[in-house]
C-alpha cells in the first residue's frame, strides 16, 4: 500500500470511529432511558452531519480499500466528491458559526463532536485538493450538488411537523415558526452556494495550472 493510500485508509477508519462513537452514545442514552432503538438509529440518521460524515467515510474508504467497481467509480468521480466535500464543509462551518457555543460536551461527546465537526471536514478536504482530479467540474454539477442540502432540510422539516422534534434549532419551527425558518434554510443553502462556487473556483486553476505544467517541456 502506497503511503497516500495509507493515509487515506487512516482517515477513512477515523470517519468510521466518530460515527460509531457518536452511534453508540446516542443508542447507549436510548437504552437508559428505555426508548427506541430503532427509533435512536433514525435520530441518529436524521443529523445532516452524521449524512454527511457517511458520506465522506464512504468516499475515503472506496479510495482506500474498494475494488474496482461502477460504484466505486461514482463515488470517486471528481463531481461526486466534489459535491460531498462542499457538504462536510457546510457541516464544518455551520458547526462553529451557529451551534458550538450552545452547548459544551465533555468526554466521548466531545471526542466524537470534534472528529465530525471539524477533523473530518478537514482530512476531507486535504483528500480532496491532493486525490481528486481537478479540471472537469462545471456549474451544472453545482444544481446537482444542491438536490441533497434541499432534499435534507424538507424531509427534516416533513420529519419535524410529523413527531415535533427538529435535528436543528435554527430550523426548530415550534421555536421560530416557518417564516424565520425559511429564511434560516435559505441562507444556509446560500452558504453552501458559496463554498460550491469556491471549489469551482480551485478545481478550474488547478485544472488549469496542472495542465499547462504537463503540456511544457
Amino acid at each position: 500500500m502506497s503511503r497516500r493510500r495509507l493515509l487515506i485508509a487512516l482517515a477513512a477508519c477515523l470517519g468510521w470511529s466518530a460515527l460509531a462513537i457518536q452511534m453508540y452514545l446516542l443508542l447507549l442514552a436510548r437504552w437508559q432511558e428505555q426508548a427506541s432503538l430503532l427509533g435512536g438509529l433514525v435520530t441518529l440518521f436524521s443529523f445532516f452531519t452524521v449524512l454527511s460524515n457517511t458520506l465522506v467515510a464512504v468516499v475515503l474508504s472506496h479510495a482506500a480499500f474498494g475494488r474496482e467497481s461502477a460504484l466505486r467509480r461514482w463515488f470517486l468521480a471528481p463531481w461526486v466528491s466534489s459535491g460531498i466535500a462542499a457538504s462536510i464543509i457546510l457541516v464544518g462551518l455551520a458547526y462553529s458559526l451557529l451551534l458550538r457555543h450552545l452547548w459544551h460536551p465533555q468526554g466521548w461527546q466531545w471526542l466524537a463532536d470534534e472528529l465530525l465537526h471539524d477533523v473530518m471536514p478537514l482530512l476531507f478536504v486535504a483528500y480532496w485538493w491532493c486525490c481528486v482530479e481537478k479540471g472537469s467540474l462545471r456549474f451544472r454539477h453545482l444544481l446537482a450538488w444542491l438536490l441533497y442540502p434541499a432534499g435534507y432540510f424538507a424531509y427534516a422539516l416533513l420529519r419535524g411537523h410529523v413527531i415535533g422534534v427538529y435535528p436543528y434549532p435554527f430550523i426548530d419551527v415550534a421555536e421560530l415558526g416557518y417564516a424565520q425558518v425559511v429564511l434560516n434554510a435559505l441562507a444556509i443553502l446560500a452558504g453552501f452556494v458559496a463554498i460550491s462556487l469556491l471549489l469551482l473556483g480551485l478545481d478550474h486553476w488547478q485544472g488549469g495550472r496542472l495542465a499547462k505544467a504537463r503540456t511544457q517541456p
